[in-house]
């Protein structure tokens, strides 16, 4: 687990997981009990940058299946780069399944000239507050990039619907949380929010599978 000046813990491996995941379930014995059906968690760290950020654009609002498609056909074009989704026509970007607004999206990305380089170093409020400016990227997508892609241990995702309804089962609520309320509920997983959305990441495909869907 490696730390940084301005940036906290950085997740780096599957002992910084395991580290986070021991902690958590010795916080509260639900999430002990959560780690006995999932195993160990999965790392889940991919690479940062513009591509990986126009992935998380991609994959909104369609099936897996159809972002994997998707994506391999942009990669094949070349459409992963600023300067190829800028020089792009509307067409081009079309005929790869970009819908008129992703397009607009995927533009608007290529033209905001973030320095994603220097958002490694930089605290994660500011790295949402910089990505939240493009449109097309809210907090939910924000928050995926710095716990992902940036490895930030201490980072939560609380508009992700499966955050929500694993939390909902998990701690016996009687609703789906909403935002506001399972942010709040996160802030006492601090400084391992980012293993917190791991392990209900993971317990929510377990319960989903114990109910049939």
């Amino acid at each position: 687990m490696a730390s940084e000046p301005n940036v906290g813990r950085i997740i780096t491996g599957d002992a910084c997981v395991a580290e986070g995941a021991a902690w958590l379930a010795a916080k509260d014995p639900r999430f002990a009990a959560a780690l006995l059906l999932t195993g160990p968690l999965p790392l889940r760290i991919r690479a940062d940058g513009f591509a990986a950020l126009l992935s998380a654009i991609v994959s909104q609002q369609v099936s897996l299946a159809s972002a994997a498609a998707i994506w391999s056909r942009m990669k094949e074009a070349e459409l992963i780069y600023p300067r190829n989704v800028k020089s792009a026509s509307d067409d081009h970007l079309r005929a790869v399944g970009l819908s008129r607004q992703k397009v607009k999206y995927a533009r608007a990305l290529a033209n905001a000239g973030i320095d994603f380089n220097a958002l490694r170093d930089a605290p994660t409020e500011d790295v949402i507050r910089t990505l939240i400016q493009v449109p097309g990227v809210g907090a939910w997508t924000a928050e995926i990039y710095a716990m992902f892609s940036l490895g930030r241990a201490d980072v939560f995702a609380p508009g992700d619907l499966a955050l929500q309804e694993a939390a909902r089962i998990l701690f016996e609520l009687p609703d789906r949380p909403k935002e506001r309320e399972l942010r709040k509920m996160a802030a006492g997983w601090s400084p391992w929010r980012s293993v917190a959305a791991r392990l209900l990441f993971s317990y929510y495909r377990v319960a989903k599978s114990r109910e049939g869907i």
